[in-house]
């Protein structure tokens, strides 16, 4: 190789050497911005449950310790501790069950008292204008939960109507709307029978 073809080929080394270089150091610099605004995207989607006046915290930041989490019709991936003023007030349950066309994924958010205060499909698999209706804008479905609990509503009237219980269903989605009412019938009893542990952060002591 004369001296010319090997001046180029350092050139070009050190051209893809300071390339590469740039990429990793620009990488370094966007990566906190992406992870933040992606941790800001996260926590508009699944605080939208709670009332905005509700807590003061950061609840993404405060996981709960789930414990006994597979419940009768459903089963708890993760819980979060909303405080106001430095007290509990709420907790959020993410919730996963089984619709009609698989995995449906609830947010179901629970005021100190054990009521209803919010529930939210977070993901789901169902037939657009049938069960896919929990997440068109302007369905009401959900709101109907909201302000229940297990001391003013019998265990036994979480169900449809055609169930012997209290609640409408989604027109034409009997399935998905007995999986919704279980899976947050369900979240309840938890919180009721997990009430101190969850209201202190998860810590029984």
């Amino acid at each position: 190789m004369n001296t010319s073809a090997l001046r180029s080929t350092l050139l070009l080394l050190t051209l893809a050497v300071l390339a590469i270089g740039a990429t990793v150091l620009w990488q370094q610099f966007t990566a906190p911005r992406i992870t933040a605004a992606e941790q800001q995207l996260k926590a508009q989607r699944w605080l939208s449950v709670l009332p905005a006046q509700s807590y003061d915290n950061q609840p993404l930041q405060q996981p709960l310790h789930l414990g006994a989490a597979a419940l009768d019709h459903s089963r708890l991936l993760a819980g979060f501790l909303a405080t106001l003023k430095g007290q509990p007030h709420a907790v959020v349950l993410h919730s996963q069950t089984q619709g009609y066309g698989g995995r449906l994924d609830l947010l179901i958010a629970i005021d100190g008292g054990g009521r209803l205060i919010g529930v939210k499909v977070l993901q789901q698999q169902e037939t657009p204008g049938l069960g896919g209706q929990l997440v068109e804008p302007g369905n009401t479905w959900l709101q109907g939960f909201v302000g229940s609990s297990r001391q003013t509503m019998p265990d036994a009237a979480w169900a449809l109507k055609r169930d012997s219980g209290q609640f409408d269903q989604l027109a034409g989605a009997s399935v998905t709307s007995r999986a919704v009412i279980q899976a947050t019938h369900d979240a309840l009893r938890y919180f009721d029978e997990h009430r101190q542990q969850l209201l202190t952060g998860g810590n029984d002591e």
